[in-house]
């Protein structure tokens, strides 16, 4: 009952009062961390690590794909993990970079031991990997045969996170299940929960294991027996991040339907509950050392910044739409709608990249595939024979990226409908023309 009373009172939430925002990136943001020190950084579409100072930011450009995972333990080391399949380690402050280890998938999750030099990542290939660093965050990589290998769950292993005392490792995976391992010998030790949907995130606190699904399951559970200990389920799907402030003793839920939902853990109850944006998921949370500040992070570039005690003051506003891709599709052309569908998050229409995680589309029509300068291509792309025109775009929609132009970093997007693939390039030959070039025929 009390699930649905809540889904019943949240589907008429007002957008939160205004937050601060970090802009920058130019994709969406996928993860948010926060050093000891209050410092951010985020993982982004645009296969870019931002680490702020202040409005700030520093750019970490090494990964050759989305960044889907940070971690920022100190002021020593920042890691990340992508759709490259690379863990990563850097240095704050030259922004220097190298490889601690490669999965055979994209990494989804990072998590640091709090008791020894060790760094587990997680993967949709099923696995989970610890590698070695060295103590106080310099490089120390471990690679190959060196990692251990946690082994055991069916499908892609989502989120990984550490026990207070370093002995044991919490795995939650697509396959519906949570699992605890031994750090030490890589062997599973039990299954915590066996939840039936897909899990996608988990977060340790004092004496209980929050997890979110699939299916909108929000939970509590012991993370010695998996007894259910508490239910927040709110009839919003999919879970997509979880944050917890030992110091506020807060707990950040959001969902793919733009809601933050905020727990009070010692009395088990919700604090706030409010829509963070109008459309699309909350894929990051992270929040400040002192609990007072939330940080979110979705389709918009941006990443927002909540003041935790002014959330009870949520009043109607429509910032989050200010991103060109969630506009109304209603206002724009069928081209249009296809650009903003297939193409926009990845590549810009002005004559630079934008720090999308693809090249630029001005002057498109006539260009050779691989030549913008400055962007770093695939070796599938770089030197290409292919020249961009409404017959070769028309091609790459038709049999998507992966089959026309194997090897390319591009996603998979399919255009089925003729007449749509018409429209994008009818509207892509004004958007995208130059000053010399004008409206394409």
């Amino acid at each position: 009952m009390r699930a649905l009373a809540l889904t019943l009172v949240c589907a008429a939430l007002p957008l939160a009062a205004d937050p601060a925002r970090l802009s920058g990136h130019g994709g969406p943001v996928m993860d948010v961390a926060v050093s000891p020190g209050g410092r951010v950084a985020t993982a982004s579409f645009d296969n870019a690590v931002g680490l702020w100072s202040g409005d700030d930011p520093r750019w970490l450009d090494s990964h050759a794909a989305a960044v889907n995972a940070v971690l920022f333990p100190g002021a020593s080391a920042v890691f990340s993990g992508g759709d490259d399949f690379a863990v990563r380690q850097w240095a704050p402050e030259t922004g220097a970079s190298q490889v601690l280890g490669q999965h055979r998938g994209k990494v989804s999750a990072l998590a640091l031991s709090p008791t020894a030099p060790l760094l587990a990542s997680a993967s949709w290939d099923g696995t989970v990997a610890l590698w070695k660093i060295a103590a106080g965050g310099a490089t120390q990589p471990s690679q190959g045969d060196d990692a251990i290998v946690l082994r055991g769950h069916d499908q892609g292993v989502n989120d990984v996170a550490f026990s207070a005392d370093g002995t044991t490792v919490y795995t939650a995976s697509a396959d519906g299940t949570i699992r605890a391992w031994d750090p030490g010998t890589g062997a599973e030790t039990r299954v915590i929960a066996r939840h039936g949907f897909g899990v996608n995130r988990l977060v340790l606190g004092p004496g209980w294991l929050a997890y979110g699904a699939v299916d909108g399951g929000t939970r509590l559970v012991s993370p010695l027996t998996g007894e259910l200990l508490a239910d927040f389920t709110a009839e919003r799907r999919p879970i997509l991040s979880l944050a917890y402030s030992d110091a506020a003793g807060l707990l950040a839920v959001g969902d793919g339907e733009g809601f933050i939902m905020v727990i009070d853990t010692a009395t088990r109850g919700v604090a706030h509950d409010f829509r963070a944006v109008s459309r699309g998921p909350v894929w990051a949370l992270a929040f400040s050392p002192d609990g007072s500040r939330l940080y979110s992070g979705g389709l918009d570039p941006d990443l927002l910044v909540w003041n935790v005690a002014e959330l009870e003051d949520a009043v109607p506003a429509t910032t989050a739409e200010r991103a060109s891709f969630l506009r109304d599709p209603e206002t724009m052309s069928n081209g249009e709608r296809q650009f903003m569908r297939k193409c926009s998050i990845c590549h810009s229409l002005t004559p630079d990249t934008a720090r999308k995680a693809g090249p630029t589309l001005h002057g498109v029509f006539g260009r050779r595939a691989g030549t913008v300068p400055g962007y770093v291509y695939s070796e599938r792309l770089d030197g290409s024979d292919i020249t961009w025109t409404s017959e070769t775009i028309d091609a790459l929609f038709d049999q998507g990226p992966d089959h026309y132009i194997p090897g390319s970093k591009m996603p998979m997007q399919v255009i089925a409908k003729p007449g749509d693939r018409a429209d994008l390039i009818a509207w892509l030959q004004t958007a995208t023309a130059t000053p010399d070039q004008g409206d394409q025929p």
